[in-house]
């Protein structure tokens, strides 16, 4: 803040326009000493006091000075009711028109017939100075109103982009937490409920009884477990956007361990293009892991086939598995598995199928074009 804004803040306004007042018969009284008559003084109480009012009326304020320019070579009173009007209008044309008006009332003389008697040269002369007199404070009240105006704009531009940096900070972490849902769902789901499986075949298989009891604490605590992420996943995605950006997770390359980490029996047939992107690689790779995890939660002893194939115009990948030969065991399900898999297949322009076979056993397939529009 400026030593002139800091001065404004601290001296009340009416302060400022008693002041402007007092200036006002100062200047009158300089200029008419002892020669004024109860009518002139009459237009000098008027048009000083009317400063008082300058803020609310100002054209008003500007015309009861008029009667005392035409009296006296007063400065103070009109220059200030000027100035007002300028920092209040924006009529261009009413401020010509008012500057016009204060110098032909300075020019004119009382009696008036004196006017037009005397030497025409100097009273065009002074009608011109007058003139440049009014002007300067119209340019100022201008340039202030200018101020006020790019001032004014410049709040509303920072608010808009305080405005901005929340939405994007919003989108940021709307963003964030869908992605944490669905990594949090792929990839710790994943691990929980494998333990949870194998941990259910230990309870079943095993004969000690220290050891069955180890194997359902395991099991118990893996189900929990699976319970809260399950709220988690809801609430993360609940506040998360779909256009979520996926993490640098796996590519292709890596199916073969998650095949051979799955404990299904797993085939995998066909190959990919060579050149599809990082994320068309991490959509199949998430929707064999989704696929294999769901046979091993709800298919016990079910083999299954991964088959990638390709065409001229669309890629995708299928994964069928037989019909379970023992009873699944129960688990809790966030079922956010296949919305998660649909919203990566939308994001590459694709489409996901999920549906039973004829045979018993379930069907996943992911399509999507080669070129997307």
């Amino acid at each position: 803040m400026s030593a002139s804004q800091a001065l404004r803040h601290r001296v009340p306004p009416w302060a400022v326009d008693a002041g402007l007042v007092a200036l006002a018969v100062v200047d009158a009284w300089l200029n008419l000493f002892d020669e004024g008559t109860p009518l002139v003084w009459s237009c000098v109480a008027i048009g000083s006091a009317g400063l008082f009012l300058r803020r609310r009326f100002p054209l008003a304020v500007f015309l009861l000075t008029l009667p005392m320019t035409v009296f006296m070579d007063v400065a103070v009173a009109p220059i200030a009711a000027l100035y007002t009007l300028a920092t209040a209008t924006r009529d261009r044309r009413l401020l010509v028109g008012c500057a016009l008006l204060h110098a032909a009332a300075g020019t004119l003389a009382w009696p008036l017939p004196e006017t037009f008697t005397g030497d025409r040269t100097w009273t065009l002369i002074q009608f011109v100075y007058t003139l440049a007199t009014a002007i300067a404070p119209v340019l100022c009240g201008q340039l202030v109103q200018a101020r006020h105006d790019v001032a004014r704009q410049l709040t509303e531009v920072e608010e808009v982009r305080e405005h901005e940096r929340v939405l994007h900070a919003q989108t940021v972490l709307a963003r964030e937490r869908a992605q944490l849902a669905r990594e949090m769902h792929d990839v710790v789901s994943h691990q929980v409920s494998l333990i949870a499986v194998q941990a259910g075949a230990l309870q079943v298989a095993s004969a000690d009884p220290d050891t069955r009891e180890a194997a359902r604490t395991i099991r118990s605590l893996s189900v929990n477990t699976l319970d809260e992420l399950r709220h988690m996943v809801t609430l993360l995605r609940a506040s998360g956007g779909k256009e979520t950006e996926l993490a640098p997770q796996p590519t292709l390359a890596d199916l073969q361990r998650l095949i051979a980490n799955s404990g299904i029996e797993t085939t995998l047939t066909g190959k990919l293009p060579p050149d599809i992107s990082t994320t068309a690689q991490r959509t199949v790779y998430r929707t064999v892991q989704e696929a294999l995890t769901n046979v091993r939660k709800h298919a016990p002893g079910a083999t299954a086939e991964v088959r990638l194939w390709h065409d001229t115009d669309h890629y995708g990948v299928t994964i069928a598995n037989t019909a379970p030969i023992r009873p699944a065991v129960s688990l809790p399900s966030s079922r956010q598995g296949l919305i998660g898999l649909q919203e990566r297949a939308e994001l590459l322009h694709g489409t996901l199928t999920a549906a039973p076979t004829p045979q018993g056993g379930y069907e996943v397939a992911l399509r999507a074009p080669a070129r997307p529009d």
